[in-house]
């Protein structure tokens, strides 16, 4: 039980799960009364050369004020977090609020009752802190304080603290490494014997870079520790032949696994001491094991594990991959024991993968591991394989022994550097397999299935940053269903699948519709060099073929060169000769060659070496993808991957393809990434507009959001919205309120006066000055031209009145309407823009065209803010209706710089102020020169927690 101290009550959102240096876990969590005993037993494991690094003199013992003082906290002006393995402290990290000579400090007396400081009247509290870390001897060097720093700091800027102060003696070279590795802008000095460091909390690029840097090293290695064990323990192990258990210890012993392989089941008989046939060391448990072990496969039923689980964390072991099922996917039960399982697994400093896994696999010679229901270790090659579905990692195994399928001793061009299926993948996940793919040199290609993404805004920057080196192809599953699959614990996202795949595409993920697709296309990325650009040469002995890849090729946006008819009689050397000089050919970036079988003759063996020699000695320039497409010539994809006895190392093999629109598909994706990757590499801008008042925009927020946060009356006339307990709290904002909001960052939007009556109609006419128009402003009405509710062009007073009658004769009261007359804008075309913030993605740009037409097609485009000046190019030009901005049927274009001007406006306002969680402009409409903003509308929401900006930390269970 966790008591608070003192009046404020326990902070319970500051706990979280890391990942340390060396691949293990710990938990850190604010101290308690209750946690006396365990600091007095934590201390008692402190060296003195520790101790006296941090209090500057012996200190043998902590006494019992010194144990109240550092166990009971404020959680305000006194903050105290313990890194935490198992029941016991491994380090410890303190601050002390201090005024501007140093002293103990307060901070104001108005808090509310979670402890976070009031913004009412008053003295602003002191904002500066004293810091001191204490780590035991044996958990020096995993990065415990590196991680306990990012999060003291975190809850240091919460409680309104903006530099922290240490003073560490010049020999303490550990400690004060900590401090000026974290990124911050700091200021150092020397006195009295004593390094004084200060530095500032405020996030900078460098901490955030130095943050994330270490967060992508201690997960890839808590990954390769999963990956490359020296040893193996399968606890299930069943005496008979079948089993899951057994199956699995069969698997690693046929893969050749190089390390220590153990059968554990508590069933043995006692004298059991080696299993045979496999003739590997048999235990009743993991005591009776003399040596460490590093993976332990669990088979047996989900009430068994709790038990396994203690028995591996006592045994030291490093992770675990969990076959066994009833968990999150048989129900509620199953949910509370997944969620058991991943607690009391972090609480020993261990992964998991699974439960419900297929299991694991790594093909690199000195590792041969086969930890997986595969029967058979796939061949070594450049693929990195990750799956959320046993079954769907079954097939993509068994396609792709079957297109790379020969000689083990030879990586064939589907082969798989490592392999994950996750099952529920309540710890591990893509995520994690990112970290450790991104810069594994036995990986070239990202292959993904996944059903759900538990943290979309972090997926999206890692798939980002691994995209920048090698191709991530994802397949993403559970698409239209609008719920994640049973097992899987995620947060709720409320973003469209399209809007996924826009996001996906912005951060250079290749996202393909099936897994087939996925194969085709992991294949092509392995095997072949990256395409200069979208022109295809096609070249065959089949001239209908050729057409086909032709118009595949049109299809799908790529640029394709005639195609060159070898004619049937086309012999192998024939299409030696003209792929050569293909290749040679400066006007083209890829070729596609087309292949049906000859009458009575099996050249196979033949056509494929011509092929492959031809693409091997492709001559200067750059080098060129090739792919084939064969109509049954079933021994054709097999001597091009070239996985016969006669392929040597180093020759470049080809992907074959039974259908142009496969091969065609997979090409275009690849050029479609290299772009990707071009544009990378000289990232866009973020524009700075002098006009945007971001102080007085912040201002106007803190007063419009009073009502909601409890801070103040407020003087805004929104509306507040949200009345219930699962409603969420936000205020909608009054047209004016909105208007003034926009036009802080330099976004005006033409008045709209209302009109109750003809005759105030009228009057705002004339004051406005005709031609105007007139509209309705209910909600039900709102922008439905089909409708007939807005009446545009009129000239004169007779115009405005009869039109005002023919609405209220038409579609209801003046009141229910809601009228209001605008000056009308210049011609153009109408357009809409919005922003709003997803709690999983984060702040999501849209824009399209408006009508009827867009909003059925779903022609909309999407990109995460902040937007580039390049993001902002790219999204206008993505809709499908984009021709009608560029001039399209003899039509003038209109004025797309001051669109992309207008996007990234919204686009600054809603990152610079997370306040603003929906920003609706419709229409926009777009002239020859300029545009009108004709409506807007705005909702502030207090700012949702951004988890990528925070400390680092697993997912919460």
């Amino acid at each position: 039980m966790r008591t608070p101290s003192d009046h404020h009550s326990y902070p319970a959102h500051w706990e979280a799960d890391v990942v340390l240096r060396d691949g293990g876990t710990a938990q850190i969590r604010p101290i308690t009364p209750d946690d006396a005993q365990r600091l007095v037993s934590f201390y008692e494991r402190v060296s003195d050369e520790s101790k006296y690094y941090r209090f500057f003199a012996p200190y043998p013992r902590l006494s019992d004020r010194d144990v109240h003082r550092f166990t009971h906290h404020d959680y305000v002006d006194r903050v105290g977090l313990a890194a935490i393995v198992g029941d016991e402290f491994i380090a410890t990290v303190r601050y002390d609020r201090i005024d501007s000579r140093g002293l103990p400090a307060r901070s104001p007396s108005g808090t509310d009752p979670d402890g976070r400081l009031a913004t009412g009247s008053g003295p602003a509290p002191a904002d500066e802190a004293e810091v001191a870390f204490l780590v035991q001897d044996a958990h020096q060097g995993r990065g415990v304080a590196s991680a306990l720093l990012e999060h003291i700091a975190a809850v240091a800027r919460e409680r309104a603290i903006r530099r922290f102060a240490a003073e560490v003696l010049p020999a303490n070279t550990k400690m004060i490494k900590v401090f000026t590795d974290a990124g911050y802008t700091q200021k150092r000095s020397f006195e009295d014997g004593v390094v004084r460091l200060e530095f500032d909390l405020e996030p900078t690029d460098r901490s955030l870079a130095v943050m994330r840097a270490r967060e992508q090293r201690a997960e890839a290695r808590s990954v390769q520790r999963l990956l490359a064990p020296g040893s193996v323990a399968v606890i299930g192990t069943s005496r008979s032949s079948g089993g899951v258990g057994r199956t699995v210890l069969r698997n690693l012993l046929d893969g050749g696994f190089t390390g220590r392989v153990h059968a554990v089941n508590h069933a043995f008989p006692d004298d059991l001491t080696r299993l045979e046939p496999e003739g590997v060391p048999a235990h009743r448990s993991l005591r009776a094991i003399e040596e460490p072990v590093d993976l332990a496969v669990v088979a047996v039923p989900a009430e068994r594990v709790p038990d396994v689980v203690a028995a591996c964390g006592d045994h030291g072991v490093q992770g675990l991959v969990v076959l066994s099922a009833g968990y999150a996917e048989s129900g509620r039960e199953g949910r509370d024991r997944q969620r058991d399982l991943v607690r009391q697994a972090r609480t020993y400093g261990m992964r998991v993968i699974g439960p419900n896994a297929f299991g694991v696999i790594n093909t690199a010679e000195g590792v041969r591991l086969n930890a997986s229901l595969s029967p058979q270790l796939p061949n070594p090659g450049r693929l990195g394989l990750f799956t959320q579905s046993g079954a769907i990692g079954i097939a993509l195994l068994s396609g792709l022994h079957r297109r790379g399928a020969g000689l083990a001793s030879l990586a064939g061009i589907a082969g798989i550097s490592t392999f994950v299926s996750a099952g529920n993948r309540a710890d591990v996940s893509g995520n994690d397999l990112l970290q450790y793919w991104y810069d594994d040199p036995q990986t070239d290609v990202v292959l993904m299935y996944l059903e759900s993404i538990g943290n979309p805004r972090k997926f999206t920057r890692l798939a980002k940053r691994t995209a920048a080196v090698k191709p991530v192809v994802v397949v993403k599953g559970a698409r239209h269903t609008g719920s994640a699959p049973t097992g899987h614990a995620v947060p709720t996202t409320r973003i469209p699948d399209a809007t996924v795949s826009d996001l996906l595409r912005q951060a250079g993920v290749i996202r393909v519709d099936t897994v087939t697709e996925l194969a085709d296309t992991g294949v092509l990325l392995a095997s072949q060099p990256l395409p200069a650009g979208p022109r295809v040469a096609i070249l065959g002995n089949s001239e209908s073929l050729g057409l086909i890849t032709y118009d595949a090729c049109l299809t799908e946006g790529l640029r394709p060169l005639p195609p060159r008819d070898l004619t049937t009689a086309a012999t192998p050397e024939d299409f030696r000769r003209a792929l050569t000089e293909a290749l040679a050919d400066d006007s083209c970036d890829a070729v596609v060659v087309t292949a049906i079988p000859w009458v009575g003759d099996s050249r196979a063996d033949a056509l494929a070496t011509a092929v492959r020699e031809a693409a091997q000695t492709s001559g200067p320039g750059p080098d060129k993808p090739v792919a084939v497409v064969h109509l049954e010539i079933q021994e054709l994809a097999a001597a091009l991957a070239g996985t016969g006895e006669e392929s040597a190392p180093g020759t470049r093999r080809i992907p074959a393809y039974p259908a142009a629109e496969r091969a065609v598909r997979a090409l275009a994706e690849a050029v479609r990434y290299t772009r990707w990757r071009q544009e990378a590499a000289e990232p866009g801008r973020v524009p700075e507009y002098d006009d945007i008042d971001e102080a007085g925009a912040a201002a106007d927020i803190q007063v419009l959001l009073a009502p909601v946060d409890g801070t103040g009356d407020g003087t805004g006339d929104g509306t507040v919205a949200g009345t219930g307990d699962d409603a969420d709290p936000g205020v909608e904002l009054s047209a004016a309120d909105t208007q003034r909001l926009l036009a802080r960052y330099g976004v005006s939007v033409l008045p709209a006066l209302s009109a109750p009556d003809p005759d105030t109609a009228v009057r705002a006419a004339e004051r406005l000055g005709f031609p105007v128009a007139l509209k309705p402003t209910a909600s039900h009405l709102r922008h439905r031209t089909d409708l007939g509710g807005v009446r545009l062009e009129l000239g004169s007073e007779a115009e405005l009145r009869r039109a005002y009658a023919e609405l209220t004769g038409h579609l209801g009261r003046p009141e229910e309407l809601g009228l209001v007359v605008q000056r009308m804008a210049p011609r153009g075309v109408d357009t809409v823009v919005r922003a709003a913030i997803d709690p999983a993605a984060g702040a999501v740009l849209s824009f399209g065209l408006a009508g009827a037409p867009s909003e059925l097609l779903g022609d909309t485009a999407h990109r995460l803010v902040p937007v580039t000046g390049r993001d902002a190019a790219e999204l206008i030009r993505s809709v499908r209706t984009a021709p009608l901005l560029f001039g399209w049927r003899g039509s003038k274009p209109v004025d797309t710089a001051a669109l992309e001007e207008l996007l990234l406006r919204v686009s600054r306002l809603v990152d610079d102020h997370p306040e603003v969680v929906a920003v609706d402009l419709e229409p926009v409409v777009v002239a020859q020169h300029g545009l009108s903003v004709l409506g807007a509308s705005a909702r502030l929401a207090p700012p949702p927690p951004r988890t990528d900006l925070g400390p680092r930390h697993m997912p919460a269970y």
